[in-house]
């Protein structure tokens, strides 16, 4: 009885995932808010109604593709933050991870960038608060850095932020960039040119790193008298 327990257990995560696959590759095109469950389960090949074993409804699947998407890039860039590294080396390797995660999952970056201020509210809702935890993370590393010596809770927390929203911007910028340079390669693009030009990529790299350096430096130097006032 367990057994057959367990089997039926990991068919229904398999299922699961399958409607979160097709979901995730059907938004390509577009916004959760205009996706239908019966498209999402033709493509999985299950009846609209076994759709409702695994999400209440699509705002649920949305919420779901959330945290997989966002999940991940969490562990990644709090691991490189609670490096000894200095700032210019830590700088690199976060854009470095941030640019690998997006070639990785384009899809769930896409879906995040168009959704984050898109018309299904429970999923707004849930980046903010995956955003928000990032945030959590990120300050808990900055503050246990010598420099951040004599900060208070509150501008810690204002620095991962900014942080937090510069890396979600540069991944969003990227997806965008690099299919500039995919068309580009073809002849079609705007990217492509002389050889050796830079490509679109490779300026949202260099201008997310200057950005991160520019926080760097501001922070210093920031010397605040009454914080969070």
């Amino acid at each position: 009885m367990s057994h057959s327990l367990g089997v039926r257990q990991v068919q229904k995560q398999k299922t699961r995932q399958a409607l979160l696959d097709a979901a995730l590759g059907l938004l390509e095109e577009q916004s959760l808010s205009s996706l239908g469950l019966r498209e999402v389960t033709r493509v999985v090949g299950v009846a609209p109604t076994a759709f409702y074993r695994h999400f209440k409804d699509m705002g649920e699947l949305g919420v779901a593709l959330v945290e997989e998407a966002l999940g991940s890039l969490h562990v990644m860039v709090r691991a490189i933050l609670a490096e000894q590294a200095g700032a210019e080396e830590r700088i690199d390797r976060t854009v470095a991870v941030v640019q690998q995660h997006v070639r990785h999952h384009p899809l769930h970056i896409r879906f995040v960038a168009r959704e984050r201020h898109g018309g299904v509210r429970d999923v707004r809702l849930a980046i903010a608060g995956e955003m928000d935890r990032f945030a959590e993370e990120v300050a808990a590393a900055l503050k246990s850095q010598p420099v951040s010596e004599g900060w208070c809770d509150d501008d810690v927390r204002m620095l991962a932020e900014l942080y937090v929203d510069r890396l979600v911007t540069t991944a969003a910028a990227l997806l965008d960039a690099e299919a500039d340079d995919g068309e580009g390669a073809d002849g079609e693009g705007g990217a492509g040119g002389a050889a050796g030009s830079e490509g679109a990529a490779e300026r949202v790299v260099r201008v997310a790193r200057r950005q991160l350096r520019l926080i760097s430096i501001g922070r210093r130097h920031w010397r605040e008298e009454g914080c969070g006032e």
